[in-house]
């Protein structure tokens, strides 16, 4: 297994800032993974201040109340990974359309030759000489 080669960063998080990110996370409609996002924070360290929160092991000095600017920036991130994933979709559908019918061009190019050079071709060039 590789080691990590020189220092290594070690976040310190307040208290005020764990209870905010789990405040945050408890909306509704709004998933962990989200804000986690959103905090650059990994998810299992939300998850366990999470737990902490519930257990009264995470207090901070003063009450935090989730702001509507905070709340409303983590909805229209969750609201534009929706529409990405959406969009994402809608694009490898749309490859796999163009794939279908290139192919069906090259299949059917032969036969549409074919039947421009056939005898009903010929015969309409020989009564114009």
């Amino acid at each position: 297994m590789a080691r990590i080669k020189g220092p290594r960063k070690i976040h310190r998080y307040t208290a005020e800032f764990k209870l905010k990110a789990v405040k945050l996370s408890e909306l509704k409609g709004v998933q962990v993974q989200d804000v986690a996002d959103a905090l650059d924070i990994h998810p299992f360290m939300l998850s366990r201040w999470r737990k902490e929160a519930r257990e009264g092991r995470l207090r901070a000095r003063v009450a935090v109340a989730p702001q509507a600017r905070e709340r409303g920036r983590v909805e229209q991130l969750s609201a534009l990974k929706r529409q990405y994933a959406l969009l994402r979709e809608e694009h490898e559908l749309l490859k796999k359309a163009i794939r279908f019918c290139s192919a069906r061009r090259q299949r059917s190019s032969p036969l549409f030759r074919r039947s421009r050079t056939g005898s009903a071709y010929r015969h309409s060039a020989s009564a114009m000489v």
